[in-house]
């Protein structure tokens, strides 16, 4: 998403909003205030502006935007904020700032004294500080803890930050679907899975909006890629748009309720989203009752009217031009007056929700100190063990590493765009290690230290940039150094080091699709450092571990039996290096399973015949267009029921401990089926164990995945010994395949198999269950694409 340019001043990080009145009730009649709105002000309500500082209103430094107020009818103006992984405001300090913002949301120019502001500072007390936020993990690492009290945890934090700091709105969480691991966004995503996406977002949702802060749920739908996304149209079959893309949407509307939901960039059925009625009427308002605000992303300028009667009711950040087509719209009858007051009603109702308007004023500040603690928790729960031999890991304190990898001095807490948090601080993995009392190497160190700082001076688009932009915007991905010339320090290195530890870094963000080459395959380098850093070891006896410091799926086949152990961090937020140490030092038992599958190479994903290159694909074919063709076949539903190989199945992680799985039991219980398994800690630690429910369905006329989740639960931290019986449930619309030919939902009659699995490929536990007659929920028959989509046909081994 992209950001307004936007001039602030701003005092005390935030003005106090209107502390003239007391707090104001919700109004009861809201009709009543649309009959006093004159034509130009409801034209105004739905488009953004740049905010205002007076009256009923306040600014918040760094916000994404600002709806309209008006003052005489008790209507202040709100802001909504970026983003998926924390609050993105400016870290400004307790005095009076004049900051400027660029169209990409940064800094240009300031922050400056603004000797022009005519205010003085504000009388109420206020303990000097600056106005940073916690940046927790990616939300990809939060999928893969599957924990939902926890992911309810961080949206708590973020929605008292929000507070703390006069933000009305976030906008988060997004939840498409991982349909292609070369998505430059799918770090802000949580999985390939839908439910999983979409118990996790509610989670979310519902976490940030206890605290009476709104969220908004996007990106509706289909954002899959990043290239050509302002105007590509996923061609996309109904039954793939039903089970796989709109299906997370559903569950997460119907686990929370999100303020709002922002419409994507790209076209459906022919038809931008943003303006498609079928989309945003029919499916959101009609069949999932969604009675919310729908917003559009930022920036990209649509037809107004198009957009008004397509089902969008704000148009964000806001132009003159919109206003001016609202206006005309209404008079030459294109808008219906309906139409624009349904629009208005939603967004007043939005406003009427808001701090803003119950009379926000600053308090004391968010506890930076306890959430920083929370990022730190959630980043060891997500990071996933993908392997251990002869239980390398975890490594007595006191061990002394030869620490490899230019990622490893300067490492990555998160991806680019929207989701840069603006923080205080990011502890690199270098830095974690000597926390937790581990020996690093001074030599190799050293070496690593001054080419990293080399590196980042040569590499610094912005060097007049400030401290805490170099943490954020511009924080800069060191690419690896090159060894083919040290075999020599390599050697030193095996000789007077205990262990090696090899970190490999990958930066991603909203502006771009990630490359095969030296992305998500290994560069030159990183397959020499390997190579030779495990060689070295191995040959003395010493072993050798991985860290990867990744946005997301890689490929590993060529290299994963050279290490002795593989620990996948992911983006961990700012407390990176702590909490890699947490897992590296046995401090945290590591529960993480992946909430996406590692495939054996790129090509053998079904969507690789349909996804664009960078460089490459600048027009037509997956630029202009995208056929889905792989169709419902995404992730594990393609690998496990075709039974190709892979690298590591979907759900995989490894643990310190070991678990076994006992007792399965199925009932009916009025409309519900409650499954129960009894987990059992059989190994020597203490550890948690992620329970996942898959349903095998009879064979029907709709060829359907061999194995589909629909529900999770994660234990306790369980002692040796210690046992938890998990219960799940599920309905018998959850376990539906949708049947395009009478537009239904359809549950056939007849024996499915439940399984109680730790991935989909270890399924440890199963039972049976029958239903007795089909079952079907009947749904309006739309959002067809434009050309029929030539779906893949599985020959099932």
């Amino acid at each position: 998403m992209k950001k307004a340019i936007i001039p602030i001043l701003y005092a005390l990080v935030f003005s106090f909003g209107n502390v003239l009145a007391s707090n104001k009730p919700l109004p009861k009649d809201i009709n009543s205030i649309i009959n006093q709105l004159t034509l130009e002000q409801k034209a105004r309500l739905l488009v953004g502006c740049t905010g205002s500082d007076n009256g009923l209103s306040h600014m918040v430094a760094g916000s994404a935007g600002y709806t309209f107020p008006i003052d005489s009818l008790g209507i202040p103006s709100i802001n909504l904020a970026d983003g998926p992984v924390g609050v993105r405001i400016t870290p400004v300090p307790s005095n009076w700032k004049y900051i400027i913002y660029d169209s990409l949301g940064i800094p240009s120019a300031g922050p400056a004294e603004n000797p022009a502001s005519g205010k003085s500072p504000s009388p109420y007390p206020i303990k000097k500080y600056t106005s940073y936020c916690t940046c927790f993990p990616s939300t990809t690492a939060l999928a893969a803890t599957w924990n939902k009290d926890i992911a309810r945890l961080e949206g708590n934090a973020i929605g008292n930050e929000a507070r703390a700091y006069g933000v009305d709105i976030v906008l988060t969480p997004g939840i498409n679907i991982m349909r292609n691991p070369l998505c430059g966004r799918n770090f802000e995503y949580f999985s390939e899975d839908p439910y999983l996406s979409g118990i996790m977002g509610a989670a979310m949702i519902n976490g940030i909006q206890d605290k009476g802060i709104g969220t908004s749920l996007k990106h509706f739908i289909a954002n899959n890629q990043q290239t050509g996304k302002l105007y590509n149209d996923a061609r996309i079959s109904q039954r793939a748009l039903r089970e796989i893309y709109l299906k997370g949407f559903e569950i997460c509307i119907k686990n929370s309720d999100p303020w709002t939901v922002m419409g994507s960039y790209n076209k459906i059925g022919g038809k931008y989203t943003q303006a498609n009625p079928e989309l945003l009427k029919t499916i959101l308002r009609d069949e999932w009752k969604y009675d919310g605000l729908i917003v559009t992303d930022w920036y990209k300028k649509r037809d107004t009217t198009g957009q008004l009667n397509g089902g969008t009711d704000l148009m964000m950040p806001g132009e003159q031009s919109q206003i001016d087509e609202i206006i005309a719209g209404v008079k030459s009858g294109r808008i219906s007056e309906a139409t624009l007051n349904e629009s208005v009603k939603y967004t007043l109702e939005l406003i009427f929700k808001s701090i803003s308007y119950k009379n926000w004023k600053y308090t004391e500040a968010p506890n930076l100190s306890e959430n920083a603690e929370l990022a730190r928790n959630i980043a060891t729960e997500g990071m996933v063990l993908l392997k251990n031999d002869n239980s390398f890991l975890p490594i007595p304190k006191g061990t002394k590493i030869a620490l490899f990898g230019a990622t490893a001095y300067k490492s990555i807490a998160g991806g680019t765009g929207s989701s840069n948090v603006n923080k205080a601080h990011i502890t690199d993995i270098s830095t974690g290690l000597e926390n937790g009392g581990y020996q690093l190497n001074n030599r190799l160190k050293g070496i690593y230290t001054k080419f990293v700082e080399f590196q980042n001076d040569l590499l610094d688009k912005h060097p007049q940039s400030t401290d805490w932009e170099k943490l954020s915007y511009n924080r800069t991905v060191i690419p690896e150094m090159d060894l083919t010339k040290a075999e020599n320090t390599i050697e030193q290195e095996a000789k007077n080091s205990d262990i090696a530890l090899i970190v490999i870094g990958r930066g991603s963000g909203e502006e771009s699709d990630r490359r095969l080459e030296g992305d998500f395959y290994l560069t030159p380098e990183e397959k020499f450092m390997i190579e030779k850093v495990s060689s070295q070891f191995h040959a003395l006896g010493k072993k050798v571990a991985v860290v990867m410091n990744v946005c997301g799926v890689m490929e590993m086949n060529s290299w994963k039996e050279k290490p002795d152990a593989i620990l996948l961090a992911w983006f961990p937020g700012q407390e990176c290096g702590d909490a890699i140490t947490d897992i590296i030092s046995g401090k945290v038992n590591p529960s993480g399973k992946l909430p996406m599958t590692f495939p054996t190479d790129y090509f053998d994903i079904p969507s690789s015949k349909n996804f664009p290159m960078v460089g490459e694909t600048k027009s037509g074919k997956n630029f202009d267009y995208t056929n889905y063709e792989e169709d419902i076949w995404v992730g594990y539903r393609y690998f496990n029921t075709v039974k190709q190989s892979i690298v590591y199945p979907f759900g995989y992680g490894l643990s310190y401990t070991n678990f076994s799985f006992s007792k399965p039991k199925i009932e009916r219980n009025n409309n519900k089926w409650i499954a129960n398994i009894e987990v059992t800690n059989t190994g020597n630690v203490s550890g948690k164990e992620v329970v996942q429910l898959y349903i095998s369905a009879p064979e029907t006329f709709i060829q359907k995945p061999g194995i589909e989740l629909k529900a999770f639960g994660k234990t306790r931290e369980l002692k040796p010994g210690e046992s938890e019986i998990i219960k799940l449930q599920f309905t018998d619309y959850d376990i539906a395949s949708f049947d395009e030919n009478n537009s239904q939902w359809l549950t056939s009659k007849g024996k499915y198999l439940l399984s109680f699995g730790s991935s989909s490929n270890d399924l440890k536990a199963t039972i049976p269950f029958s239903i007795r007659k089909d079952k079907t929920w009947k749904v309006n028959d739309v959002l067809k694409p434009v050309e029929k989509v030539n779906v893949m046909k599985l020959s099932i081994k």
